[in-house]
C-alpha cells in the first residue's frame, strides 16, 4: 500500500462510496433552486437545478423546452458527476467525504476552470486546509457584485468542508 493510499484510507469513512454526500447535494439543490423553464442566472442559461447542459451535453439555450423533475434530476446527476470528476482530477490532497462534497458543490457553481486556477485549489493541494477553507468566502461575486445568496452558499460549503 502506498503512502497516498494510507493517507486516503485514513480520511475516508468505510461506508463512503466516493461520491457527493446528501449534505453536499442539499447545498446544491437549496442554492440552485428548481425551475422547469430556462432562466438566465446572470452568467449563462440554465434549467432545472442550475444545469447548463442538456442530456446530450449541449449548452442550454434560451429556447430550450421545459423539463419535468425527472429530467431535472438526470441533468443534476450528469453535472454533479462532471464536478466529481473535476475534483478527482484537480485535487491531489486526500479528502474526506465532507471536504469532497463541499468542493463538488463549489465546482458545480463556479465551474471546473475556475476551480483549477483558484487559490483554494493551490492551498488545498499543498495541504493547507485552513488556508483553503478561508478561500470559500472570496467567491461571492457575480458580474462584479456581491450576492447575498453566494455569501450564504460559500458559508454552507465552508462549514461542510470543515466538518469532520
Amino acid at each position: 500500500m502506498s503512502i497516498h493510499d494510507t493517507l486516503l484510507e485514513a480520511h475516508v469513512k468505510p461506508n463512503w462510496d466516493g461520491h457527493i454526500n446528501e449534505a453536499g447535494m442539499a447545498i446544491i439543490k437549496s442554492f440552485e433552486g428548481w425551475s422547469s423553464s430556462v432562466y438566465h442566472c446572470g452568467a449563462r442559461w440554465t434549467i432545472g437545478y442550475g444545469s447548463t447542459y442538456d442530456s446530450n451535453r449541449n449548452r442550454i439555450t434560451a429556447d430550450h423546452p421545459d423539463i419535468d423533475e425527472v429530467e431535472g434530476e438526470l441533468l443534476l446527476g450528469q453535472e454533479v458527476r462532471h464536478s466529481e470528476g473535476a475534483i478527482r482530477r484537480l485535487i491531489g490532497y486526500p479528502l474526506n467525504e465532507n471536504q469532497f462534497s463541499s468542493l463538488v458543490s463549489f465546482c458545480y457553481n463556479v465551474g471546473s476552470g475556475n476551480l483549477q486556477k483558484s487559490s483554494l485549489r493551490m492551498k488545498l493541494n499543498r495541504g493547507d486546509l485552513e488556508g483553503a477553507s478561508a478561500e470559500f468566502p472570496k467567491w461571492r461575486r457575480s458580474a462584479g457584485k456581491i450576492l447575498s445568496g453566494l455569501v450564504r452558499r460559500r458559508q454552507a460549503e465552508r462549514n461542510l468542508f470543515l466538518l469532520q
